[in-house]
């Protein structure tokens, strides 16, 4: 007999330590290392990345000479405090970014860009650097600047945690120079976006960019009034978190993003009723959070309503935020297509 609980009523309080507690690979990357990940026989870049961050995971915990500080007294730099890998989609970059994070000695932190931010919202500036300063790995995935101030804000964090000694390393689809572009007057920040650049070496990860496959198709929603039944039959042992669309968006304007991982610890399902589109860019962006949090536990999706593929609005799916609705869609999608057809997530 599945267990029904409902997230619009779950209010999730965690301590600094539970926080910081999330900060790790996603159960999907949760064992890999570099002995799992396989290059392509046809893209040496890809062999090169296992091979440079061995020799970063070595290096975490050991003095570096290339510093902020070091720099600023004309001390010859020697390496840099961080590791920065672009390519496209699907070639592996959070894959190796994980096998980093388990191959390095120390304590260590993993998250999404958007998390670390989330934790400033949380924490507060001076407290989210002096945690992880003590810290000898900060590991960033999906690296991206969305608007200026996120600019500002991980360029100051980036350098100070730099030069505490952290290392840093990160992923993105955009090289750490050409960071903003497109999205807002990248001109005007152009000091942070060097800030950030000098702190990586960069490796070029070539191979097959997945985004030209597109979204995959939506499937068909249910019909409301047995999607209930339906997520019943299908999952019986599991805990499902039913919840009214609404009412779960609604709830999430109330719910810090650094506490959505908490937020859906107890569901194995979510079973979502009256899907609608999402007008509002905040909640939206929000959502976008959520999404990340339920495709990294894998959490299956039942829904009525209208399909994810019309989740957010035209406006929204071609403005400064493309990236993450984009991302957020073909998620949800795929967690869709697992919980009401069987097709695994990938």
């Amino acid at each position: 007999m599945a267990t029904i609980t409902h997230l619009s009523e779950t209010t999730p309080q965690l301590s600094i330590e539970e926080l910081l507690a999330g900060f790790h690979p996603s159960y999907r990357f949760g064992e890999v290392s570099f002995n799992t990940y396989h290059p392509d026989p046809n893209q040496p870049s890809q062999t090169e990345a296992v091979a440079k961050l061995q020799a970063f995971a070595d290096s975490v915990g050991k003095n570096n000479s290339g510093s902020f500080l070091s720099k600023l007294f004309g001390k010859k730099k020697e390496t840099k405090n961080g590791i920065y890998l672009d390519g496209g989609f699907g070639v592996g970059k959070t894959h190796l970014l994980a096998s980093l994070w388990h191959a390095a000695p120390g304590r260590k932190a993993f998250g999404t860009f958007v998390e670390y931010t989330n934790l400033v919202g949380a924490l507060s500036f001076r407290q989210t650097v002096d945690v992880l300063s003590q810290y000898s790995l900060v590991c960033i995935d999906e690296f991206e600047l969305d608007d200026p101030g996120d600019t500002v804000l991980m360029s100051r964090l980036m350098r100070e945690l730099s030069d505490a000694g952290v290392k840093l390393a990160a992923t993105s689809n955009t090289l750490p120079g050409a960071l903003g572009e497109g999205r807002f007057a990248a001109v005007d920040f152009q000091r942070e976006i060097k800030t950030l650049s000098e702190q990586f070496e960069v490796h070029r990860v070539e191979g097959e960019d997945f985004r030209h496959r597109g979204l995959p198709e939506a499937p068909k929603p249910l019909d409301d009034e047995k999607i209930e039944e339906f997520a019943q039959q299908r999952y019986p042992d599991k805990t499902l978190a039913v919840d009214d669309f609404a009412q779960l968006v609604s709830h999430l304007s109330k719910v810090h993003p650094s506490r959505y991982r908490q937020l859906i610890s107890e569901a194995d399902v979510l079973v979502l009723h009256n899907v609608d589109t999402i007008t509002d860019q905040a909640i939206a962006l929000r959502f976008v959070v959520l999404a990340d949090r339920l495709y990294d536990k894998d959490v299956p999706i039942v829904a009525s309503g209208k399909p994810f593929s019309e989740l957010f609005t035209p406006e929204m799916m071609a403005g400064g935020y493309q990236k993450k609705y984009f991302r957020a869609v073909s998620r949800l999608t795929a967690l869709a297509r697992e919980g009401q057809i069987g097709e695994a997530a990938l």
